[in-house]
């Protein structure tokens, strides 16, 4: 197995819609690509019926934050991760409007060797534009730019936000974006509302490497969307500058996409050279 004593690490983000549902999908597929930490949203399990055993018998380490059939997020890890939290209100204290956000398990956080600090989100899809979702949305967003601020204050200041962010940041990065202006997961609000976290100081690492479009990781599982590539790439992973210039690579790995009965997702890794850190 290998260690993160190598220079180069391996973080992958994965909405696996269920993870009791995906559970072979994702042990396959952490064997072939030798993953350091494996970011998962979306798992629909509260924490004491996590599968945590067919992860602890391959030697990983695991932190969960998950309630029951919606939403939770996960790091399945090589190595111990230290400083972890879930949900904004053990950094935002202050902040009265935490707790009412925390009902919904979608943030963890935890740092890596060689102090890196890895953020694993599962941001709300917001529903219907101008609906309480899409709302609900909007604020959670602008107060994770209020946690993601905070967070760029304490040490280790790399920083890498990954997950699954419900919105797709530019055009190219929806197979039709004719009228996405009124679309969910593509409104000037949802955008903006994005990049006031990205202005922080953090760059998409999939761009870095990759400029065309037509590159998804999401795809309707009606319509035959898969098939047609009729996707959007809103599964994301940003870094802070050091981590931007060490990033060795950034890829889509639609191969899960295409066995029995997969999540509608396709992982995403970014490859960081942390010789320079």
């Amino acid at each position: 197995m290998k260690g993160l004593q190598e220079k180069v690490i391996k973080v992958a983000s994965w909405n696996v819609n269920s993870i009791r549902t995906r559970l072979d999908h994702v042990l396959d597929w952490l064997y072939v690509q030798s993953i350091d930490v494996l970011c998962l949203q979306e798992t629909k399990v509260i924490d004491d019926d996590f599968p945590r055993a067919p992860f602890v018998d391959e030697g990983y380490q695991v932190y969960v934050s998950g309630q029951k059939a919606y939403n939770g997020v996960a790091f399945i890890s090589r190595t111990q991760l230290t400083e972890v939290n879930t949900g904004f209100t053990p950094l935002l204290k202050g902040n009265n409007s935490t707790q009412r956000f925390d009902q919904q398990k979608r943030l963890i956080t935890g740092i890596i060797a060689p102090g890196i600090r890895i953020l694993n989100l599962y941001v709300p899809n917001g529903s219907e534009v101008e609906s309480e979702k899409y709302i609900y949305k909007l604020e959670w967003l602008a107060l994770l730019r209020d946690y993601v601020q905070k967070l760029l204050s304490l040490s280790p200041q790399h920083l890498l936000i990954c997950g699954d962010f419900n919105i797709a940041l530019e055009d190219r990065d929806i197979h039709d974006p004719s009228h996405r202006e009124t679309h969910v997961m593509s409104t000037d609000q949802e955008r903006q509302a994005l990049q006031n976290v990205l202005a922080l100081g953090l760059q998409d690492a999939f761009r870095k490497f990759n400029s065309k479009p037509e590159q998804f990781s999401w795809w309707n599982y009606r319509t035959a969307s898969f098939q047609r590539n009729l996707g959007w790439r809103i599964d994301h992973h940003y870094l802070t500058p050091a981590l931007y210039d060490s990033a060795k690579r950034c890829t889509i790995d639609v191969a899960p996409r295409r066995l029995p009965k997969p999540s509608d997702h396709a992982p995403v890794i970014v490859e960081i050279d942390t010789q320079n850190l």
